[in-house]
């Protein structure tokens, strides 16, 4: 069920999870995988899933296959009784026309919202006006509403400054924006200066617990496909007022997710694979973490598995 351009339902605070893409041996994508990892996710207390972000592979996906997963994700959540739970769909691209298209695809798919990159290839003749209009355009005709993903390690370092996201984010169809760049001084402005009901989440799980104490909603976090309960339980610890116990937690989850970000996706679906039997090989060119990795990967996330466990 998409969102009317008018009324779009409001994205509920917590924990979202960017998940990873799946594959069989032949490089397909792995539908079982897809629905059963989302199954897990939503049964774990998020309050929705992230497809085609960079954890998710998306520039390695085809047109085809992003409005497959979507629709396989979707289906999964539904015939779970998640039918409610959110679904963003990840559909920057380097031109506006492309991710126009792609924003229809999502919709048509079953995506509630659609996060958008700035396009960033061209980025010697893109000044902040054409990047500001870029959104608008999208959001004039994307028919669901649009979310801004501020990651610079994916864009060649542009990083979009608040002055810049609040811009953008005056737009009617504008209704959050995701900070993979870590500026918890940038979150607190934008929670600040944005309109009622804009929802700003931390891009890393690695800053949580800092992003909830400057007004921030939640986090999108590629390290809460292995610890999504871990990432949930930090949140309710704030809520609660219990400040001594959610550092505790955000200490062991920062660690484990410095071991993700120095591995990447691939680290993430090889710690899957070690840790719960599934994750799988990345595309090609992409590859598994060497050996050297895996044991970094699997002592790093010793202890944030053990606390998972614990919170079954």
């Amino acid at each position: 069920m998409t969102e009317s351009l008018g009324h779009p339902r409001p994205l509920p605070d917590g924990v979202y999870v960017p998940t990873v893409a799946f594959f069989k041996e032949n490089d397909d994508i792995d539908l079982e995988a897809t629905q059963r990892h989302a199954i897990h996710l939503a049964e774990a207390g998020v309050a929705g899933l992230v497809v085609h972000g960079s954890n998710g592979e998306a520039v390695h996906l085809s047109r085809e296959e992003r409005s497959l997963v979507i629709k396989t994700t979707r289906a999964a959540l539904d015939q779970s009784d998640h039918h409610l739970m959110p679904l963003i769909a990840g559909c920057g691209a380097q031109s506006t026309r492309e991710t126009i298209q792609l924003c229809r695809d999502a919709a048509s798919a079953g995506a509630n919202y659609v996060i958008i990159l700035p396009p960033a290839y061209y980025g010697g003749l893109l000044n902040t006006s054409k990047i500001v209009q870029h959104f608008y355009d999208v959001a004039d005709s994307c028919p669901i509403p649009v979310m801004i993903y501020n990651y610079p390690g994916a864009c060649s370092g542009l990083d979009l400054s608040s002055d810049t996201i609040l811009q953008i984010a005056k737009h009617p169809n504008v209704h959050g924006v995701k900070l993979t760049c870590g500026n918890t001084g940038k979150l607190a402005r934008i929670v600040d200066g944005a309109k009622l009901g804009f929802f700003v989440a931390g891009g890393s799980a690695d800053f949580i617990l800092q992003s909830l104490v400057v007004g921030g909603h939640g986090t999108i976090a590629g390290t809460a496909n292995l610890v999504p309960r871990s990432c949930v339980r930090i949140c309710d610890l704030f809520h609660a007022g219990e400040l001594k116990e959610a550092r505790r937690l955000q200490a062991i989850v920062a660690k484990a997710d410095w071991i993700a970000i120095q591995t990447g996706f691939a680290g993430v679906k090889a710690a899957l694979q070690h840790f719960e039997g599934h994750g799988g090989e990345p595309r090609k060119p992409c590859g598994l973490p060497s050996v050297e990795q895996m044991g970094m990967i699997t002592n790093g996330f010793d202890e944030v598995m053990a606390l998972e466990r614990s919170l079954v």
